[in-house]
């Protein structure tokens, strides 16, 4: 396996001991072959950070940790990737332990594994519960920050939040379909991926408090744990759709999307409005073919400067501590899409 790092730096990167890689590039026997894939990916994130790595200062490693479909693990990856190179000569390393869907006991063992094994910070996406939070408070009693990104957990002991007022978002979504069904009315379907996440939960919270006061013959009827993946939400699509004929508008919290539409393809059911979140690579699919009316869009570049720099404002000991203010909320059409980075 050809490569140009030490095996230490492989190590970190893969969050394995220096014997385990060594094996992994010497091609010895008795070597899994998810630890293979783990030292091949550790390889290529290092490649690619290798650049700005180049003539650079400190190196500040920190380790992202998130529970989410992979379409958005790969957007933050991107947006990551992109603001590391703007902190020279302090650069930062990127680690990351992405998984679809984890028991909170597999998520608290990851955080406690990379508390263990030393890091500069934690910035993590994670569901709002006790052992999570029990969890952050290891990491911040060892001196290692963290940073929740776009879903809070704000009764721990993170260091900053980076990301969108998600109360606010919801709201937004509830004016586009309350102004596009008008009096006619109808009902919503709202997706969320599980109800274990603040984000999503303030974002729900918005929404129908903005349906409530303004739009009151507007329904909602909501289907949720289905984690953001096709098979599983678009099951509870296809069964909420089946009993509720009402049903014809939908707010995606969770995403899913393209199995949303296609549960309402198969009940041979319109769709008046569809309002979805974040523009990742589905979504910008849907929306330039007209599936979906409006995304409601943060910029993640901009929650990876704010977590690199409340990060950096802990690591370097400034005299005052860095706040991330929230990124702004911005509604995408098929018209004003920005390009692709």
């Amino acid at each position: 396996m050809a490569h140009l790092f030490l095996v230490k730096d492989i190590a970190f990167q893969a969050g394995l001991s220096t014997a385990t890689v060594d094996r992994v590039l010497n091609g010895r026997p008795g070597v899994r072959r998810q630890t293979e894939m783990r030292v091949k990916a550790a390889i290529a994130e290092l490649e690619k950070q290798q650049p700005g790595a180049m003539g650079s200062g400190r190196m500040l490693a920190i380790d992202i940790v998130m529970e989410t479909p992979q379409r958005f693990s790969d957007a933050v990856r991107a947006a990551f990737e992109a603001e590391m190179a703007t902190f020279l000569p302090g650069i930062f390393r990127c680690r990351f332990h992405f998984a679809e869907v984890m028991k909170p006991a597999e998520l608290v063992q990851l955080l406690d594994r990379i508390r263990l094994r030393g890091t500069h910070g934690i910035v993590l996406k994670a569901p709002d519960v006790a052992e999570v939070a029990a969890a952050v408070a290891r990491a911040d009693a060892a001196g290692i920050p963290v940073v929740t990104l776009v879903t809070d957990l704000p009764n721990s002991a993170r260091i900053a939040y980076a990301g969108a007022d998600n109360r606010a978002a919801g709201e937004t979504a509830a004016y586009l379909i309350g102004e596009f069904l008008g009096a006619g009315g109808g009902k919503v379907l709202v997706t969320l991926s599980s109800g274990r996440f603040r984000g999503e939960e303030e974002r729900e919270i918005g929404f129908r408090r903005v349906i409530r006061a303004r739009y009151p013959e507007i329904g909602i009827t909501e289907i949720s744990e289905g984690h953001g993946t096709d098979t599983a939400t678009g099951t509870l699509a296809a069964a909420a759709l089946a009993a509720d004929p009402a049903i014809n508008a939908v707010y995606s919290i969770g995403g899913g999307n393209r199995a949303v539409l296609a549960a309402f393809d198969a009940a041979k059911r319109p769709v008046r409005v569809f309002v979805a979140h974040d523009l990742d690579a589905d979504n910008r699919a849907l929306l330039a073919a007209r599936r979906i009316g409006f995304v409601l869009h943060h910029d993640l570049k901009t929650d990876a400067r704010s977590a690199f720099r409340a990060i950096m404002s802990r690591a370097t000991a400034l005299p005052r501590a860095v706040t991330p203010s929230l990124s702004s909320v911005e509604i995408v059409t098929p018209y004003n899409m920005p390009a692709a980075d």
